[in-house]
Formats: structure tokens, sequence, C-alpha cells
């Protein structure tokens, strides 16, 4: 095979790469469309012909139809009779489908995943702004679907494996918040993170701390509605001077948000003040590659591509930045870490796919 036959096989498969994209995310759209409009929830309480689903869910009939027979092409839903008439077709959620895309609390759950992706690509328009001027897009910007999908997102793991599995595994932490210990969790978000680790240990107490006002807010309703209140306060402050107890904390954590911190060490030292002398400092993070390399893994491609989209201009919409985006490796974390006056990095053999844990050393 000579060289122009190789190169112009080499541009057939990403030409044929960048149609089963387009294809795929015209796919999540659809997906997102069924989740919002309530499509796959009536679906997996009983099947439903074109009419059917939109009069249980106050939707127009032909968009139903047409939405039905795209997921039954995509191979989501199944239909009784392809050769039936269009509004007499009856179609099925398959129940083996229903965690993935209807129980909000389900590891597998993955709707908000394709709502957090339309939610990015709305941005696009200004994002191309943003890059030409350097400017930042933060998530006040980004608009309500943006956080509420990212939150609903890490909900499944917040309240689920990670309070009851992996934070046990850090040392020292499970025997201290079962005798009541306090945590304050920086960066809190929706709140899931901290409500997770209140519903996990009925002693523990913890305060929340964001500086985006409607998370605040929603982590505020979150909380009393999962019980926990009276156990966890959230606080609208900028993470580097949250008005936590100097010292008074055994467990001082940061899920999933250093890397989008425009000034990280500022944070990671107020941090290291909040917890107690023999408390434990921890940050989760994105499990990306230890060092760039090109091409990289499915991990990597998805969180440049957030990165892209929203980590980084997030990082940008605060200045001074030191602009990390999502790719935050660990040698980033622990250059971090150093600055802000720990000794290390320790990075625990906990197993996730997409989330490592590091515990900072004093």
């Amino acid at each position: 095979m000579t060289t122009t036959e190789t190169q112009a096989g080499t541009a057939d498969a990403l030409a044929g790469r960048i149609l089963a994209g387009v294809t795929a995310t015209l796919e999540l759209a659809a997906v997102d469309l069924g989740a919002q409009l309530g499509w796959y929830r009536a679906l997996a309480d009983a099947p439903a012909t074109a009419p059917e689903l939109a009069d249980r869910t106050g939707t127009a009939p032909r968009y139903a139809r047409e939405w039905l027979e795209q997921q039954a092409v995509a191979g989501i839903l199944t239909v009784d009779d392809v050769r039936a008439e269009s509004d007499a077709r009856r179609y099925t959620l398959p129940a083996e489908y229903r965690g993935v895309l209807v129980d909000e609390l389900d590891p597998a759950h993955m709707a908000p995943f394709a709502r957090v992706a339309m939610a990015f690509v709305r941005n696009l328009p200004r994002l191309r702004e943003a890059y030409r001027t350097g400017d930042g897009l933060g998530w006040a910007e980004m608009g309500p679907d943006a956080r509420e999908a990212q939150g609903d997102a890490n909900r499944p793991y917040f309240l689920g494996a990670m309070a009851t599995e992996d934070l046990p595994r850090v040392p020292g932490v499970d025997t201290v918040l079962r005798g009541g210990g306090r945590v304050a969790d920086v960066g809190c978000g929706m709140g899931w993170s901290a409500i997770g680790m209140a519903r996990a240990y009925p002693r523990a107490r913890i305060d929340g701390f964001d500086v985006d006002a409607p998370s605040v807010e929603q982590a505020r309703r979150n909380a009393e509605q999962a019980g926990v209140a009276d156990r966890v306060r959230f606080t609208l402050v900028d993470a580097a001077s949250a008005d936590g107890e100097p010292g008074g904390y055994d467990l001082v954590t940061a899920f999933e948000c250093v890397h989008d911190m425009a000034d990280p060490v500022a944070v990671l030292a107020a941090m290291r003040g909040m917890a107690r002398p023999d408390g434990t400092v921890l940050v989760v993070d994105e499990k990306v590659a230890e060092q760039f390399t090109a091409p990289g893994d499915e991990v990597e491609r998805l969180m440049y591509g957030y990165s892209l989209t929203c980590c980084l201009p997030d990082g940008l919409s605060t200045r001074p930045s030191v602009a990390t985006g999502t790719v935050m490796r660990p040698a980033t974390l622990e250059r971090y870490a150093r600055e802000a006056g720990f000794t290390g990095v320790e990075t625990l053999p906990i197993d996730n796919d997409f989330f490592r844990f590091y515990r900072l050393v004093r």
C-alpha cells in the first residue's frame, strides 16, 4: 500500500469517526428530550403508542411519534409491530434500561450526562468569543441546565458508593465520623457530597461552602428534603476565605472542584487551616493520566471535552487565574499542595473509574 493510499484510508477513518460523533451527539439530544419531557418515565410505567405517550405527558403527538421512532431505530426502545400504522405501534422501554434512563439514584443513571453535554454545547457561540478574547464563562453564565445536570450526574455516586464504600477506606475517617466528627466540604455545589456523608454517618456534622449562590440555595433545599438539614449547613462564600472554625474539622474535603478554582493554592491553604492537627484533608478529582500522552484513552478524551466546554472557561471567569482545566494531573495537584504548605500528596488505593482520591500530607 502506498503512502497516499494509507493517508486516504486514515482520512476515511477520521471522517467516519466524525460522522459517528455527529450521530451520537444528535442521539444524546434525543435522550435529553426524552428525560426532560418525562417520556422515559412514562414508558417505564407502561408501554405506549405515540398518542398515548403524548396524552400521559402533555406533549404533542406528532413530536412524540417521531421521537419514539428515532428511539426504536437507535435500539433504545422496542416496538411491538413495525408494520402497524404509525400511531398504532406500541413502544416499550426495556426493564434493563430503567436505571440508565429513569432511576435517578441508580449508579448507572446517565440521563444527566446527556443534559450536561447539551448544556455545554449550547454555550458554543459564547465560548467562541471567550476563546478569542481569553475571557471566561462561569457556572452562573452557563445557565441552570449546566448546574443542575452536573449536580444530578454526581448525585448517585455521592449518595451511594462515595459515602458508603470509598470514603470509609480513607485512613482514620470512618471511626471519627461514626463518633460524631465534623466535616468541611469545600466547593460543595448542590450539596450531594455533604448530604451523602451525613446520611452515611448519622452523628457527623457537615459544613458545606460554595461560591455559587443558586447551588447553595438548592443544596439547602436538598438537605431539607433528605432530612439532614439539622446536621448539614451550607454557606455562600469563597472557599479561600470560608468562615469555618479554624482547626475545627476532622475531615476537610474538596470533591471534583479544585481543578475549577482560579486560585487553588489559596483554597488548599484555607483547607489546611480548617483541619484539626490530626485531621484529614482529602481532595477527590478526575482520574486523568499521570502524564500527557497522545492519543489518550476514553477517560482522557472525556475530560478534555469537559475542559474545553466547561472547566477551563469557568476557571478563567475569575482573574487572576492559574487556568488549570479539568485535566489536573497528580503532579499539578502536588505542586499546588506544597505551595499551600503541605509536605506532600498521597494517592490512596481506592479503585474508581473516574475519580482519584488524594490525601494531602501536612
